[in-house]
C-alpha cells in the first residue's frame, strides 16, 4: 500500500489508503487509551485460610506454599546479587 503524493510531495489526503490509513490509527489509538486506563490486577488463584489474628494458617497446603514463597523471596532479596543490584539503582 503505497500512499500517493501531490505534485509538493506531500500525502494526498484524498485517497482511500490514507483515509484508512488515518482510520486504523484512530482505532489504535482509542484502544491505547482504553488500555491505559485498566490497571491490570493480579488476583490470588487460592485463598489460603487465616488464622483468629488473621495470620496464614501454615498447616494447610495453600498455607504452606505461600510461606514457601515469601521465605525464597525474604532469602532472594538478602543475596549479594540483589543487593548490588540496588546499589546500581
Amino acid at each position: 500500500m503505497a500512499l500517493q503524493k501531490t505534485a509538493s510531495g506531500k500525502v494526498d489526503k484524498r485517497t482511500k489508503e490514507y483515509k484508512e490509513l488515518v482510520e486504523r490509527a484512530k482505532k489504535a489509538r482509542e484502544a491505547q487509551k482504553k488500555a491505559a486506563k485498566k490497571p491490570v490486577v493480579k488476583k490470588s488463584t487460592t485463598t489460603a485460610k487465616r488464622r483468629a489474628d488473621g495470620r496464614l494458617d501454615q498447616r494447610t497446603k495453600e498455607g504452606k506454599e505461600a510461606a514457601a514463597r515469601m521465605a525464597k523471596a525474604r532469602k532472594a532479596q538478602k543475596s549479594l546479587k540483589n543487593r548490588i543490584k540496588k546499589l546500581f539503582k
